[in-house]
């Protein structure tokens, strides 16, 4: 597998400090199980940020220091994923109630394997794994050839974690962002603008990004998706069909 697009320097930075929330992690570890180039930054941006630790000078620790490091120690490392509730609505188990989204460790843990996810046909072992833990909903048609299953993964206020599912040879509409959006293809490959994504390759996009992706000719191309604010299509046809794309 060769991969040709990666995550930003930005993006895997913040991914080694534990920073972006579990949504977003989840993509870039979809990327770095491809991708041994990224895996190396990612441990040497690891390793710099615990020399900069030895670096700093000696702080005072507070009176309850000791007990508030205990605590985060003993709290789950991921709040515990969302469930379906009554009238379609997704709550928090009551382990994950209160947590941040921004503290995360940069390893996504794999013996979450809790078998809620069914496996989906073509994917990585090591992909099939890290979907494992998450609850989804069903595949949802969009439009022709194109259709999404969302997953219920810990993300920022106005953000979701999906699957994006097109038929070979789909040409999807014209589009740009009302927020970000990053996508790690899991099978099958797309071209744009800007380039073709194959498996393991990052698109980053946000609302300065316009284009318009052609599903190469072959198997499904699956993408798993984390996207901030909404998919905005454009022209005439985009203004007809927005009603019905709820991304």
């Amino acid at each position: 597998m060769t991969v040709a697009h990666h995550p930003t320097e930005e993006t895997l930075a913040a991914f080694a400090a534990g920073t972006l929330d579990e949504g977003r992690m989840l993509v870039v570890a979809a990327h770095l199980a491809a991708c041994p180039d990224c895996r190396r930054t990612v441990r040497m941006l690891e390793a710099t940020g615990g020399l900069m630790l030895d670096d700093l000078a000696p702080a005072e620790m507070a009176s309850d220091g000791f007990l508030r490091a205990m605590a985060e120690i003993d709290a789950p490392a991921f709040p515990a994923p969302r469930t379906r509730g009554e009238g379609g609505s997704t709550r928090s188990g009551e382990s994950g109630e209160g947590a941040s989204p921004h503290r995360r460790s940069a390893v996504i843990d794999l013996s979450r394997s809790a078998g809620r996810a069914d496996p989906i046909p073509g994917l990585l072992p090591e992909h099939q794994a890290m979907l494992a833990p998450y609850e989804m909903g069903p595949w949802k048609w969009i439009g022709p050839g194109v259709s999404w299953r969302q997953i219920a993964a810990p993300t920022l206020p106005g953000g979701r974690v999906f699957l994006l599912k097109a038929a070979g040879g789909t040409l999807l509409p014209d589009h740009t962002h009302t927020g970000t959006e990053l996508t790690c293809v899991l099978t099958g490959a797309f071209r744009h603008e800007h380039g073709r994504y194959g498996p393991g390759d990052v698109d980053e996009a946000d609302d300065e990004v316009d284009h318009t992706p052609v599903v190469e000719a072959g198997p499904d191309c699956i993408c798993l998706v984390a996207m901030q604010g909404r998919l905005k299509l454009n022209g005439l046809l985009g203004r007809v069909l927005q009603p019905f794309v709820r991304l």
